[in-house]
């Protein structure tokens, strides 16, 4: 069965970089009938023609009514754009977050307490097909609207389900923000590769590609990161020698630790 034909109708609230993603992916796949709240003309620019556009869920078509409502809008825009979708609730629709630091308790309260709500955290390689969303399905919802929550998520990369919505917030730590840490990643490396004499250009070229590179051979072999690793170093070589200094005690594993605890920390003062 293909997605156009599993697909009910959506209704997607932002399309930002995420929102965008996602609408791209189900478009892609041959998904027709959709409506996209987006008060800036520009994020909606490359989506011309391909769907009705509304500047806010005020516009909606009157006689729309979407079985999947996904809510990709900033977490601070959340209070002026949910108790517009409350009808949709009230008609039985499924809603699926993206919003980060917007627990279900939360989105019930704007959208009606018998809302039923999926909070996802998806990632930036979302954007190349590429990425991680961890699920949490809220009270209510039922295993076919799950596995519809699923189908939409999918259009963007691997999804994985919890069972605890407080996972959401080491989630968001690892997964959401990870993507950042690898160009980060990327980044020293290049910025050590020059240090060390090299051009500027083949340095941040032998960089990305290094990691861009590594990602691919971990995603591809059925070896654990830790084993990858011991394959790469040598005993008494220059990679055993770098990583002496990179896993000391006090450098870059507990350092990891600390950035993650931070970031966690960080997502349960805001979800809070």
């Amino acid at each position: 069965m293909s997605m156009a034909a599993s697909l009910p109708a959506i209704l997607l609230v932002g399309c930002g970089k995420m929102g965008g993603a996602m609408l791209e992916g189900w478009l892609e796949q041959g998904v027709s009938q959709a409506v996209v709240v987006e008060p800036h003309a520009e994020a909606v620019a490359p989506f011309a023609g391909r769907g009705a556009v509304c500047a806010s869920v005020d516009a909606i078509p009157a006689g729309f009514a979407p079985a999947v409502v996904v809510l990709a809008t900033k977490p601070q825009q959340a209070e002026a754009a949910l108790p517009g979708c409350a009808r949709f609730a009230r008609a039985g629709a499924l809603f699926v977050s993206v919003m980060a630091g917007k627990t279900v308790a939360g989105m019930t309260g704007l959208l009606g307490g018998s809302a039923l709500v999926v909070r996802a955290m998806p990632n930036t390689p979302a954007a190349v097909r590429q990425g991680f969303t961890a699920a949490f399905a809220g009270p209510g919802v039922t295993e076919a609207q799950r596995a519809l929550a699923d189908t939409l998520l999918s259009a963007v990369g691997e999804v994985a389900w919890l069972e605890e919505e407080a996972l959401i917030d080491p989630v968001t730590a690892v997964s959401g923000g990870g993507p950042a840490y690898v160009f980060l990643l990327a980044e020293v490396l290049e910025k050590a590769a020059i240090e060390q004499g090299l051009p500027p250009a083949l340095a941040r070229r032998m960089a990305r590609r290094t990691v861009s590179g590594s990602g691919a051979l971990l995603a591809a072999s059925p070896l654990d990161a830790a084993q990858l690793r011991i394959n790469v170093t040598s005993p008494k070589g220059t990679t055993e020698r770098a990583l002496n200094v990179l896993m000391a005690p006090e450098a870059w594993p507990r350092l990891m630790s600390e950035a993650i605890a931070a970031a966690t920390a960080r997502s349960r003062e805001l979800a809070g």
